[in-house]
């Protein structure tokens, strides 16, 4: 733990340098270890933390809460039915209220402008639960994830991201990569590519870490691949318009048996929920709308003995407890 991460924001991966990023991902190992072995100390005893959520969660709800346990603080979730924030009351007299309240604030929903203006007015450190741009507790989880199975430096490993990379994930994954110095590879079809200014962003820790940045749509590129990402393509409330044309163009750039050949020693990776079945509404919508079974990821993988989606999600907790010790403790 080093004392300059107290009381800092955690917004976004590029507010870090490659180092202070990698120190979050040892301190999540060090704290998993410590909990895993009985010994673990509870740092934030008597801290208190306000959970917004615009939009609902399993596994960050779940991360932030269980998390706080363990380390001893307490939490408040508020969701848009039991706050006023953006209705009553604007998201910078929020911010001034909780600050007043609590020692730091999570925020999940839709524009990073609104954490951004939380961070700015509160007073406290403001946590990034996702947001439309970025994901950064999912990208710590994933380090953790690849340091666990893979057992490579990260500047060895080859990480894939296979689908629609124009959004928080795909945006995060580039970024968080090139500051571990990784090959990283983003698959993509024409159009699904993350916005240049992400990608010049990645090219400018590149030059520090040693990254290698390959953008394109050709799958050959997970050849050699130590890990393969992907994540959803539709979400419940859009327009039919909208998933006929994503799925139209995703469905050649589905994680499959033959695409997963390609790197045989590859892991698979997902932050999850994944549509690999009809066990959801989604699900059953899709393939009542297009005959499609299975959207980014097949069953059949996500079974397999390459997946580690479990453990990752696992990896969310002990990363989130990193964040929060090193900011409050």
């Amino acid at each position: 733990m080093t004392e300059h991460m107290t009381g800092r924001h955690f917004l976004k991966e590029a507010d870090f340098t490659p180092a202070e990023w990698v120190s979050f991902v040892n301190l999540a190992g060090e704290l998993k270890a410590e909990r895993a072995a009985g010994r673990e100390q509870q740092r934030l005893a008597g801290k208190a933390i306000a959970l917004i959520f615009e939009k609902t969660s399993t596994r960050t709800r779940a991360a932030f809460e269980v998390a706080a346990v363990h380390q001893g603080a307490a939490t408040t979730y508020l969701d848009t039915s039991a706050s006023q924030i953006g209705h009553k009351e604007s998201i910078e007299d929020t911010a001034r209220v909780l600050g007043r309240m609590y020692d730091a604030i999570e925020f999940r929903g839709d524009r990073q402008a609104d954490v951004e203006l939380l961070a700015e007015s509160a007073g406290v450190p403001v946590y990034n639960g996702l947001t439309d741009d970025w994901h950064p507790t999912q990208m710590l989880a994933d380090a953790l994830t690849i340091r666990e199975h893979v057992k490579k430096p990260f500047s060895d490993v080859i990480s894939a991201y296979v689908g629609d990379a124009r959004f928080n994930t795909g945006r995060s994954f580039l970024i968080s990569a090139a500051m571990l110095g990784q090959d990283v590879r983003i698959i993509a079809p024409s159009g699904y590519e993350p916005p240049a200014d992400v990608v010049e962003l990645a090219e400018s820790f590149a030059k520090d870490t040693g990254a290698r940045i390959t953008i394109t749509d050709s799958l050959n590129a997970v050849e050699g691949a130590d890990a393969i990402s992907t994540d959803v393509w539709v979400s419940m409330g859009e327009a039919k318009e909208v998933w006929s044309e994503r799925i139209g163009a995703l469905l050649p750039y589905q994680v499959n048996a033959e695409l997963m050949k390609k790197a045989p020693d590859a892991v698979f990776m997902h932050c999850l929920p994944a549509f690999h079945d009809q066990e959801t509404a989604v699900g059953r919508e899709v393939y009542e709308a297009f005959n499609v079974t299975e959207l980014e990821v097949t069953d059949e993988v996500f079974r397999s003995p390459a997946s580690v989606v479990f453990d990752q999600a696992e990896n969310r907790l002990h990363t989130i407890k990193a964040v929060m010790v090193s900011t409050l403790s």
